[in-house]
């Protein structure tokens, strides 16, 4: 089965054979840590873009403050879409 197997993983230039459960926990924990840094830069470009349009005299954006639907989310809406 994949969780009692191993998988070859590639750090830099060198592969390492670490057990299939310990591989998905690292890319687990890796995701989490790459969504929260994306989630990060997307609230400071906001920031970023208002000030823009402030010091030029512009009008705040409109819908620009929205988020995202997370994956559950989308399952939620393609459900009530398929009906």
């Amino acid at each position: 089965s994949f969780s009692s197997g191993k998988a070859m993983v590639c750090f830099g230039s060198m592969f390492i054979e670490l057990p299939n459960a310990k591989t998905r926990e690292m890319l687990r924990q890796d995701q989490e840590e790459l969504d929260e840094e994306i989630n990060n830069l997307r609230k400071e470009l906001r920031v970023k873009v208002n000030r823009l349009y402030e010091a030029q005299g512009k009008p705040e954006l409109k819908g620009f403050n929205l988020n995202p639907m997370s994956a559950e989310e989308m399952k939620l809406i393609n459900r009530i879409l398929e009906g």
